[in-house]
């Protein structure tokens, strides 16, 4: 399970790089005609918000999910208080995009509440999505899992629908990990409900989705960063390609709109699939940290939660 977990995380932040190129393009059309055959990482298309990053690198969800991991490692534990004062270390020098959520929540910080009570009322997929470290350290306690996953959303996400939406994403990739078909545990999870009905309603009308069209069908639930929009469209992915990793996130950046987020929550749970082969090689080892990331997960293989 532990090769396993490793994967799971690599899938993950390379699902975030592969989405770089057209992160935040919503024109399908415009996608089409800037990547005629997208097999491969991709630096920004002219007109991104990630203009400063280079092919290979991450948006600014990939940059925290690994700066969790690393703190994980640094810390042999999480706790909220010490990743909050990690997270706000990084995203006061961080030079690359900042979204609204991280200049609030860093706000808040500056203007005196607590690290842990700072975060935004942001609805966004983003903060729930980077937790493929924490089911790699809780690969054995799910109950633990589940809390680390709504502590470290609620740090930057404090929304009840983003924190329903952590706590199903959790659950599935537990589940997956350890052995579980994605499909099956998707359904399975999604029919124990959300404590969000609006959020429950959504990512429910996904189920359905698996013979339809991936464009159509993420266009529909909407290609934004929020959460009821973002996740019911991973989750379709997840389910249509649960055999398929990589044309999962192919189709999933061809969708446009938010495709990191998604991409992150599609190559975590896929990426966790015991008889699941990896990311292309190619795209794993073209991320530009990815000897860091390997030394990292080596290391966290030996942390014991």
């Amino acid at each position: 399970m532990t090769t396993q977990a490793q994967h799971m995380v690599l899938a993950s932040l390379c699902a975030d790089s592969f989405a770089l190129g057209a992160h935040w393009f919503y024109d399908t059309k415009e996608i089409d005609e800037q990547i005629s055959h997208l097999d491969g990482l991709l630096k920004p298309l002219p007109g991104s918000v990630h203009a400063n990053k280079e092919q290979g690198d991450f948006t600014h969800y990939g940059d925290q999910t690994l700066l969790l991991l690393e703190s994980l490692v640094q810390h042999q534990e999480f706790k909220a208080e010490k990743f909050a004062q990690d997270w706000q270390r990084f995203m006061q020098s961080y030079s690359g995009y900042q979204d609204k959520a991280s200049k609030t929540t860093l706000e808040n910080m500056a203007s005196g509440q607590a690290l842990t009570e700072a975060g935004s009322r942001s609805n966004d997929l983003g903060g729930a999505a980077r937790i493929a470290p924490l089911v790699f350290l809780y690969r054995d306690d799910r109950t633990a899992l589940v809390q680390a996953a709504l502590a470290q959303t609620a740090l930057t996400h404090n929304n009840p629908i983003t924190l329903a939406g952590a706590d199903l994403i959790a659950r599935i990739a537990w589940e997956v990990l350890h052995g579980t078909r994605p499909a099956e545990a998707v359904v399975a999870e999604v029919d124990k409900g959300l404590d969000d009905i609006s959020l429950d309603m959504r990512v429910r009308a996904s189920l359905d989705s698996v013979d339809k069209d991936s464009r159509e069908v993420i266009k529909n639930f909407g290609q934004n960063c929020a959460i009821d929009s973002a996740l019911p469209g991973a989750l379709h992915l997840i389910l249509k390609y649960e055999n398929d990793l990589r044309n999962a996130l192919i189709e999933n950046v061809m969708a446009g709109g938010d495709s990191a987020a998604r991409g992150l929550v599609v190559g975590m749970i896929l990426g966790a699939r015991r008889d699941s082969p990896a990311v292309p090689p190619e795209w794993s080892t073209g991320l530009r940290q990815y000897d860091h990331i390997q030394e990292q997960l080596i290391a966290l293989a030996a942390v014991q939660a």
